[in-house]
């Protein structure tokens, strides 16, 4: 902490003004988190006039939410902070330069995560539009999940190139990762712990100040910049590596003949002090934007360090090895396929499928990086004719949507459940059988979503993930 830092910051005041770059996911219930609160006067929501995004800025200054699905509260509380004059979204950034803390919620996915380079274009063009309008005093907060050592060194290094000003002395610099899932976006920033990890003391204690009002539960956990990088990173990665612990053991338990739900309500079963079993729920495969390459970001933060890692020669790390079996699944899927329509006498070359859902998680639009894709990729290759539903998602470049479900299944050889969207817990086998027109349709579920005995007894040929005990069924025909 610099003794001038500190008095830019005494001599500012409370943070009044916020701006929020990017409006998504993150950065919309983050900006009417902060406009909600009492403590602060007004919050800009900074968003690009793409082709792309563009449109988001006249939907937000209606009180309208871009994010579709089911986000509890989230559209009322845009609605009150708008009319109440406290949000406004726009595309001209340099009005950074009249807020006293800015925040910064952009996407970081790696274009080949072999080479462990992300593809930082869109951070470092947000980074360099901040940097233009700097001010002393100002705070500026990347919430982006980024590469253990990008706060104190890339961030930083832009920002002070932009402004001319110096990060720990002209403008507070820190790292205070987001940790939302969609479906409970407000839910989860209100009640989680926030980690903040600031590039000096000043810094940490200055972005406090900016997340304590929007804790309702959740308490502040101060540490370092890269510290708070490597806690975000690594709670992704462990949530990545439990999922193919319990992904592979549906494997296991479709080799073995059993049922891997079984198994897992046993594991879980046993509690008591000093038992940790946090097992999860296998499925089609892991999608979204943060599990899918935050082991990517760990693994470069070794990588980039000068230090050396002690581990075994030539051999991945158990994260890396649990993103390669997650990417998996979506390949299991349709190797399930495969042997189901094996089992009519089929192929997939000339059969019918419907894809039922392409979200990569249940009951939201949120369609980035979809294991649905890599599934339907599949099947295409293999000259199957696949038609794909989805009741949230809107639009999805190169893939044609359909929001009717019976458009989709009607005259279909097999039907794959990707998304566990509740709709898809409804589905009547009765129904479904009559409009495929099949005697023995093809059912695929990835998301334990039906009953299997329900619909083989109405003479469809079932497979599912982990179900070791009934892939193999007797198929019924019925008259």
């Amino acid at each position: 902490m610099t003794g001038k830092l500190q008095s830019l910051l005494s001599k500012k005041g409370q943070i009044k003004r916020i701006g929020v770059v990017g409006m998504g996911y993150v950065g919309i219930p983050a900006a009417v988190l902060f406009a909600d609160a009492n403590e602060f006067d007004l919050v800009l929501g900074f968003q690009r006039a793409s082709k792309t995004s563009g449109y988001k800025i006249d939907m937000l200054n209606r009180g309208e939410s871009p994010l579709k699905g089911n986000e509890p509260g989230l559209e009322e509380l845009l609605k009150k902070v708008v009319n109440a004059g406290k949000f406004k979204c726009t595309s001209d950034f340099s009005r950074i330069s009249e807020i006293d803390a800015v925040t910064l919620a952009i996407q970081t996915p790696f274009a080949n995560p072999k080479d462990l380079e992300p593809d930082f274009s869109a951070l470092n063009a947000g980074i360099r539009n901040v940097g233009k309008y700097l001010r002393p005093g100002i705070l500026v907060v990347l919430e982006s999940t980024i590469t253990p050592g990008t706060t104190d060194g890339m961030a930083r290094e832009i920002l002070e190139e932009e402004s001319g000003l110096t990060a720990g002395e002209d403008f507070a610099l820190a790292h205070a990762p987001e940790r939302v899932m969609v479906g409970r976006l407000l839910k989860n920033i209100r009640e989680h712990d926030r980690i903040v990890g600031g590039i000096d003391e000043a810094s940490t204690e200055r972005a406090v100040e900016l997340y304590s009002p929007v804790l309702s539960k959740g308490k502040i956990i101060k540490m370092t910049a890269t510290a708070a990088e490597v806690t975000k990173t690594a709670e992704n990665t462990f949530r990545d590596l439990q999922i193919a612990a319990v992904n592979q053991l549906a494997l296991y338990c479709e080799a073995m003949g059993i049922n891997v739900y079984d198994v897992r309500a046993g594991i879980d079963s046993l509690k008591g002090e000093g038992i940790t079993r946090a097992i999860l729920w296998p499925g089609a495969g892991v999608g979204g934007h943060c599990l899918t390459k935050d082991t990517y970001h760990l693994e470069r933060g070794v990588k980039i360090r000068d230090g050396e890692l002690d581990y075994p020669d030539g051999m991945d790390s158990i994260y890396v090895l649990a993103r390669k079996v997650n990417d998996f699944m979506p390949k299991h899927m349709y190797h399930l396929t495969v042997d189901a329509l094996r089992r009519i006498g089929k192929r997939p070359e000339g059969s019918k499928v419907a894809i039922l859902g392409w979200a990569f998680i249940n009951d939201s639009d949120d369609a980035r990086n979809p294991p649905s894709e890599l599934y339907r990729d599949l099947l295409l290759e293999a000259g199957a004719i696949v038609a794909v539903h989805d009741p949230h998602v809107m639009s999805y470049p190169g893939v044609e949507l359909h929001r009717d479900l019976d458009e989709v299944v009607r005259g279909v050889d097999c039907i794959s459940i990707m998304t566990g969207h509740l709709d898809y817990f409804k589905l009547d086998p009765l129904r479904l059988k009559e409009m495929t027109g099949q005697m023995n349709p093809v059912i695929v579920d990835g998301r334990n979503v039906i009953e299997p005995d329900e619909f083989i007894n109405m003479g469809f040929v079932y497979k599912g993930i982990g179900r070791g005990d009934k892939n193999g069924h007797e198929i019924r025909t019925l008259e």
